[in-house]
């Protein structure tokens, strides 16, 4: 699949988009769980870079490259950043304001003796994703709630789980690829409430 870069006139100097070369080449970003209508994060992806490289300097992140909008995307910037040969980040951001709506890591599995390693990596990625995004969980706590996550979305094309104002969402599909993802979700109105009035 041919990845092209497009010109990002309006948001050149608010993210962290390399703009000179290509970007890294790996399967296409879908985001399909994104919700219609949903909210982003208070979180620029310049943000995000600044504070997860800061928080996790033996998981560094390169800078996140724009990738060609797909026909699902009229309102969303897509954007990636090759970690590895089979692991990479990507995220699909709010035009405009550069938000982030979605958040994933996705682990491509490879054969052989290198493959328990690779995946450690992989679920290292993902728990300070996590972590990033949850700043209340420890380290031990952050790997223990993706342990849970990876267990319940094993074998499944799509799962997903609440926790407050945050959705995870595993997206198992075998030797295709791993994604985890961390998106905002809108609370209702009866989640916000004051209910110590009753």
């Amino acid at each position: 699949m041919k990845i092209l870069l497009p010109v990002l006139v309006l948001v050149s100097c608010s993210i962290a988009v390399c703009q000179a070369a290509p970007a890294p080449e790996m399967p296409h970003p879908t985001a399909v769980y994104l919700l219609p209508g949903s909210p982003t994060f208070d979180l620029t992806i310049s943000q995000f870079r600044e504070r997860f490289n800061l928080d996790n300097p033996t998981l560094p992140l390169e800078e996140f490259r724009a990738i060609a909008p797909s026909s699902d995307a009229a309102n969303l910037t897509r954007a990636a950043s090759k970690i590895n040969e089979n692991l990479y980040a990507s995220t699909a951001l709010e035009r405009g304001t550069l938000k982030i709506k979605s958040m994933q890591i996705t682990w491509l599995p490879i054969q052989g003796p290198e493959q328990k390693a690779a995946k450690t990596r992989a679920m290292d990625y993902m728990a300070a994703i996590l972590r990033t995004f949850s700043p209340t969980l420890s380290k031990p706590q952050s790997q223990q709630k993706l342990s849970q996550l990876m267990t319940s979305g094993k074998g499944k094309r799509y799962f997903a789980k609440s926790d407050g104002a945050i959705r995870y969402v595993v997206a198992d599909n075998g030797e295709k690829g791993l994604t985890f993802a961390v998106e905002p979700i809108k609370l209702a109105l009866s989640e916000n409430l004051d209910t110590g009035n009753k």
